[in-house]
């Protein structure tokens, strides 16, 4: 399994790359695995700010729907349209195929957030 190091990382295996008050959320390579094959993502918060922790939408494997949650609160910009049509894009690279956009509303929040190595060691990797 791939673990970026330029990411962070939540208890519920979502990812967070941050450029300036603009970051990008996932699901972790982890998650994909544990889930399956992608058959359907649903956003329906775009435009909406939502707390860390938080619903923003929910992704629909073969195996069972799961609930997405946000790593921190933060305005939801962008859904990434591309799953749309190919949600299994993030079965084949799940750090490639951010989920959503969003501005964040303390990017120092993401400090709070677990390193690679963290996460490593939270899902006994």
């Amino acid at each position: 399994m791939n673990f970026p190091e330029n990411l962070k990382y939540t208890e519920d295996s979502e990812w967070i790359k941050v450029d300036g008050d603009v970051a990008y959320v996932g699901i972790t390579d982890f998650a994909q695995k544990e889930l399956g094959d992608m058959v359907f993502v649903d956003i329906d918060t775009v435009g909406e700010t939502i707390e860390g922790g938080e619903r923003f939408g929910s992704i629909e494997a073969v195996k069972t729907v799961a609930e997405l949650l946000l790593p921190v609160k933060g305005e939801i910009l962008e859904f990434n349209s591309a799953l749309e049509d190919d949600p299994a894009a993030i079965n084949r690279d799940a750090y490639a195929s951010w989920i959503v956009k969003i501005k964040v509303a303390d990017p120092a929040a993401v400090n709070g957030l677990m390193t690679a190595e963290q996460y490593k060691a939270h899902i006994g990797a």
